[in-house]
C-alpha cells in the first residue's frame, strides 16, 4: 500500500513517538484503537499500577525543579504524597498502602542522588528525523557524564529487569540518537532505574547498534503508514457518526443519568455482537490489516471490551490486579 501522493513527489515522514511504534508491533487492532478511530473505543477504568507509576514520575520530575537546598529524600517523600493518583485502587485503604509504598522508594531512591548533579533535562522532549520517520518522544531525566549524555527512564513495575531489557528497546535507542542530535553532544549509554529494587541496568550502544535500531523504526514506521493510508481513505469514504466524546470510564460527555455504568477491564460485549459500543466495525479487507495479536498481555489492554480474540485468549483483571503481579509474563502489561 503506496503512500498516496504526485508521482515524483517526496514520501510525507511518519510522525510517530517510541509508544506508537511498539504499540504497531504489539497489536494492529489496539494501534487502530488508539491512533486511528475518531471517537476512540471508550477505554476500562484506569489502573493502579499506572496510577503509582504516573505519581512516582511526576514526584521525581518534580524533585528536580526544587532549589537545590530542597532536594531532599524527605523532599521526595512529600510531593509524592501531594501528587498522589488515587485512580484504579479497590478502596482508600487500598491507596493509603501503596502509597506509602511509593513514599518509600521515591525517598530512598532520591537518597541515593546528588542533587547539585543538576540534569540536562527532566522530563525533555527529544526529537529527530530521517528520510522515513519524524520521531518524538519524553525521556525521564538526561544526565551529563563527563563529555557525553546518559539516558535515564524510570521503572516501577514488579518484574526485575536485566541488561537486554536496556539493550532491546527501541525507546531508549531513539531518546539517546535524538538526544545526540539536539545537544551535539556523543549519546549512547541508556539506563533503566528499577525504583522497587534500587537496581539500575544499563546498555552501552555503539553506532551500528542504534543505527539498526532507527532501521528498525523505520521498518516498522512504513508498515504502519500504509496502514493508516489505507484506513484513511476507507475512513474518509465512511465518516463515524457523531457520537458525544467518551469518557475514560465509558461515559459520555453528554448527560448520562439512567445510562449503566461501564464495566471492569474485560467486560463482554453485548451478547450477539463483536464488541461493545464505540468500536467500528470495518469492511473485512480494512479489518485485515488489523489484525490482533491474542495472548496474556491481553488481559491488561485497555481496549479488550471490544476485542473477542482478546478476552478469549487470556483472563480479565481488575484495577488493581497488577500491584501484585509475579509472574514475569503477566508482568509484561504493568509499568
Amino acid at each position: 500500500m503506496e503512500q498516496l501522493g504526485l508521482e515524483g513527489m517526496p514520501r510525507r515522514l511518519y510522525t510517530c513517538t517510541p509508544s506508537r511504534l511498539n504499540t504497531w508491533l504489539d497489536c494492529r487492532r489496539r494501534y487502530r484503537f488508539t491512533y486511528l478511530d475518531r471517537p476512540a473505543p471508550p477505554k476500562g477504568p484506569p489502573w493502579a499500577h499506572n496510577s503509582v507509576g504516573a505519581s512516582v514520575h511526576n514526584a521525581l520530575a518534580a524533585w528536580w525543579r526544587e532549589p537545590y537546598e530542597r532536594r531532599t529524600p524527605l523532599m521526595a517523600a512529600i510531593l509524592l504524597t501531594n501528587g498522589w493518583i488515587r485512580e484504579g485502587f479497590r478502596d482508600d485503604e487500598q491507596s493509603a498502602v501503596w502509597r506509602d509504598r511509593a513514599r518509600d522508594m521515591v525517598s530512598a531512591y532520591s537518597g541515593t542522588l546528588d542533587p547539585a548533579d543538576e540534569p540536562v533535562g527532566v522530563e525533555r522532549v527529544v526529537a529527530t528525523r530521517t528520510s522515513v520517520i519524524s520521531v518524538s518522544g519524553r525521556v525521564d531525566r538526561l544526565d551529563r557524564r563527563g563529555d557525553e549524555l546518559v539516558v535515564v527512564d524510570y521503572k516501577t513495575g514488579r518484574r526485575p529487569l536485566t541488561g537486554d531489557d536496556a539493550r532491546s528497546s527501541i525507546a531508549l535507542a531513539l531518546y539517546a540518537v535524538a538526544s545526540s542530535r539536539m545537544m551535539h553532544r556523543r549519546c549512547r549509554r541508556v539506563e533503566l532505574h528499577h525504583l522497587p529494587t534500587g537496581s539500575i541496568v544499563e546498555w552501552e550502544h555503539t553506532d551500528e547498534s542504534l543505527g539498526r535500531h532507527l532501521r528498525r523504526a523505520e521498518e516498522i514506521a512504513l508498515e504502519a503508514a500504509a496502514a493508516d493510508e489505507a484506513y484513511r481513505a476507507w475512513a474518509s469514504a465512511h465518516p463515524s457518526p457523531r457520537v458525544p466524546a467518551q469518557r475514560r470510564d465509558g461515559g459520555t460527555s453528554a448527560d448520562t443519568r439512567g445510562a449503566p455504568a461501564a464495566g471492569p477491564p474485560g467486560a463482554g460485549a453485548e451478547e450477539g455482537g463483536d464488541a461493545a459500543p464505540g468500536a467500528r466495525r470495518l469492511p473485512p479487507e480494512i479489518e485485515a490489516i488489523f489484525l490482533p495479536e491474542p495472548g496474556p498481555i491481553c488481559s491488561w489492554c485497555d481496549y479488550r471490551r471490544h476485542c473477542p480474540e482478546g478476552r478469549a485468549a487470556s483472563p480479565d483483571r481488575l484495577p488493581w490486579d497488577g500491584l501484585a503481579v509475579t509472574d514475569p509474563v503477566e508482568d509484561a502489561g504493568t509499568a
